[in-house]
C-alpha cells in the first residue's frame, strides 16, 4: 500500500518516493504527502520531477490500495526510478487553514446550538456548511462570526491522533454529521482535536493551530430547506 505521508505531517512540502506503477496517465508511489481529496477537501496538486523531467499532478485519487496520480508532461516516470514530489504549498496551506476554519465553525455552532452537520465543501479559502437549523436570520450569524473568530483568536492547538475503531465511538459526537460516513472496514479512526473546543473523526490536513486560520468571514447564508442552512465563509 502506498505510505499516506500527509496523514502525519500536513506540512510536509517535498518528498523523496519510489515509482510503484504507471500506466497512461496515472502514477503509484510507494509513498507521497499529496492528499487525494474526501471528506469535503480537495485534492492537492502539484509536480513530480525526475532527472532533467517534471510532470504536472493535475489529480489525485486513491483505491483500496494505492494513491494514483494524474499527470501531465512527457509519458509518465520509469516504474523503480525515484522521483520527487512538489506539493503545490500556496494552494495546500490555504485548504489547511479553510478546513481548520471549518471544524471551528461546526464546533461552535454544536456547542451553542446543537445543531449537526448535514453536508460542506470547502476550496482554498472559502468553504460552506449546512446544519439543522429551523431558521436563520442576521442577528444570529453576526454572533456565530463572533464566535469563531474568538476560538481563532484563542490560539488553541490542533493535534491529530489515531484510535481503535471501538474506543473511537465510545467518544461522543465524535461524527458531528448527520450521516456516519466511515466504512465498516475502517479498523482505526483519525481524530482532529482543537484542544478545549473539538474532538471530530476526520482524515483531511489541518494547521497546527487555530491562529494560524486568520479572520473567518461569514459572506453568505442561505435556507436549502425546512431544516437545512447554508453557511458560507471566506478567508482573510
Amino acid at each position: 500500500m502506498t505510505e499516506l505521508l500527509y496523514l502525519s505531517d500536513a506540512y510536509a512540502k517535498t518528498f523523496d518516493a519510489r515509482v510503484k506503477t504507471a500506466f497512461d496517465d496515472q502514477v503509484a508511489l510507494d509513498c507521497t504527502a499529496f492528499f487525494p481529496g474526501g471528506g469535503g477537501q480537495p485534492c492537492d496538486l502539484g509536480s513530480l520531477v525526475s532527472d532533467l523531467k517534471t510532470w504536472r499532478v493535475i489529480k489525485v485519487r486513491k483505491d483500496d490500495t494505492d494513491l494514483w496520480h494524474t499527470v501531465e508532461g512527457d509519458g509518465t516516470p520509469d516504474v523503480g526510478c525515484t522521483v520527487v514530489g512538489e506539493i503545490d504549498w500556496k494552494r495546500r496551506y490555504q485548504i489547511m487553514r479553510t478546513h481548520t476554519a471549518m471544524h471551528i465553525l461546526s464546533a461552535v455552532i454544536w456547542r451553542d446550538y446543537r445543531a449537526s452537520v448535514t453536508g460542506g465543501n470547502m476550496s482554498a479559502l472559502k468553504g460552506r456548511m449546512d446544519f439543522e437549523f429551523d431558521t436563520m436570520r442576521a442577528e444570529l450569524v453576526l454572533e456565530i462570526e463572533y464566535k469563531i473568530n474568538e476560538e481563532v483568536a484563542a490560539g488553541r492547538p490542533v493535534r491529530v491522533n489515531t484510535l481503535p475503531r471501538e474506543e473511537a465511538f465510545q467518544i461522543p459526537h465524535l461524527i458531528r454529521t448527520k450521516v456516519n460516513l466511515i466504512p465498516d472496514n475502517i479498523t482505526e479512526v483519525r481524530t482532529i482535536e482543537i484542544e478545549g473546543l473539538d474532538l471530530q473523526a476526520d482524515g483531511g490536513t489541518h494547521v497546527s493551530n487555530t491562529s494560524e486560520v486568520g479572520r473567518i468571514r461569514v459572506t453568505d447564508y442561505k435556507s436549502k430547506g425546512a431544516m437545512n442552512k447554508r453557511i458560507v465563509v471566506t478567508l482573510d
